[in-house]
């Protein structure tokens, strides 16, 4: 199955405040300096004109900005970076180009900047608006902050806006859970994404969990704020059409599609990971990662051009066929038995027969 198109990941690692709860590859800092953020741009700038030719037959089709709070950067360097993409791989009006926002006031007057270099499409972490949970996450920002910027963004001109929620907080309760959705849902969102707080080993808060200081809700109580909150936003206009993800038809993010279908996907900056397209070397895929500590990256960008691997793997007929179903059935759309077999010579029902009946017979 040949790939044909591509899609872009720019890791900016920056925050202000590293939230407790967090286990991605981030870096705090109190304000980013222009100088260390120059630097960076530049290192993605040398990895993507190295990068690039591996991917140079495949159209260009998303580009994401994700973090870390990649809003830090100024509307400047987001047009930078941009404009580099725009040397190695046509450009055309229908691009899908994400950046990651969090509220605040420095983002805020931002955001015009930022619709002007080229970003269509904006991630807003809300993650909720109520004070007291925002509180408890050690989020910076408070649920006026949340209301603001959303405004703002409209204001700037963004039409297709995406806010993350986040569930399952200690103390939560499913009466607040719907409280957040009918907030999210009256601001009226082209899309939302909504995820279970998990306790990601070796976080702050997953040390405060074991010394019990907070205690989650139990399993049963967040499937049931699950449940509850795609009622809502499906009754909203908001079907879910991934696990955590729910969407005004054709606002699906097409991005974040790419890694449930295993296309190809580029990864520029600290701890990004690409998904490599099929080719002979490795027919079903591989994957490649970025060195997590930023000294590394940057010492190895500049040194030979492109970070050195922090992980490598090329996937086998096994693997490929076990992600294809996992990934697949996180989706409303499901695994393509006809895709299935062309990939992979047979359908699921070839290689998964048994566990297939088990699930069947237990009506799932």
């Amino acid at each position: 199955m040949r790939d044909s198109s591509v899609g872009i990941y720019l890791h900016i690692p920056f925050c202000e405040r590293v939230c407790p709860y967090c286990d991605f590859a981030v870096v705090g800092t109190r304000s980013l300096a222009a100088d260390r953020e120059d630097a960076y741009v530049a290192a993605l700038e040398r990895e993507l004109r190295l990068e690039a030719d591996s991917y140079a037959d495949l159209a260009l089709e998303t580009v994401y900005f994700g973090g870390g709070t990649p809003s830090l950067l100024r509307p400047a360097s987001v047009e930078r970076i941009l404009a580099a993409i725009g040397r190695h791989f046509a450009w055309h009006t229908s691009m899908e180009v994400t950046l990651e926002v969090n509220p605040s006031t420095l983002e805020r007057e931002r955001l015009p900047g930022f619709r002007d270099a080229g970003v269509n499409r904006l991630s807003i972490g809300i993650q909720s608006f109520d004070d007291v949970l925002l509180k408890r996450l050690g989020r910076a920002h408070r649920a006026e902050e949340g209301h603001t910027t959303l405004q703002a963004a409209r204001d700037a001109g963004f039409s297709n806006l995406s806010l993350d929620l986040i569930f399952a907080i200690p103390g939560q309760t499913r009466s607040a859970v719907q409280s957040d959705v009918a907030a999210a849902v009256a601001f009226g969102p082209e899309h939302v994404s909504a995820y279970t707080l998990t306790a990601e080993t070796g976080t702050p808060y997953a040390l405060a969990v074991e010394r019990g200081q907070f205690e989650p809700p139990d399993d049963d109580a967040s499937a049931a704020m699950m449940e509850d909150l795609g009622i809502r936003l499906a009754a909203s206009g908001l079907p879910a059409y991934e696990i955590s993800s729910y969407a005004r038809p054709g606002f699906e993010s097409r991005h974040n599609q790419r890694y449930w279908a295993r296309k190809p996907v580029l990864g520029l900056g600290m701890g990004a990971w690409s998904t490599r397209p099929r080719e002979s070397a490795a027919p079903y895929g591989a994957r490649r990662a970025n060195p997590r500590d930023l000294r590394t990256y940057l010492e190895g960008v500049e040194a030979g051009g492109r970070a050195e691997a922090a992980d490598l793997e090329i996937l086998d007929a096994a693997t490929a066929r076990a992600e294809t179903m996992f990934l697949g059935l996180r989706t409303a759309a499901g695994v393509s038995a006809h895709g299935f077999r062309e990939e992979f010579a047979a359908p699921p029902r070839h290689f998964y027969a048994a566990i297939l009946d088990e699930l069947q017979a237990a009506q799932l």
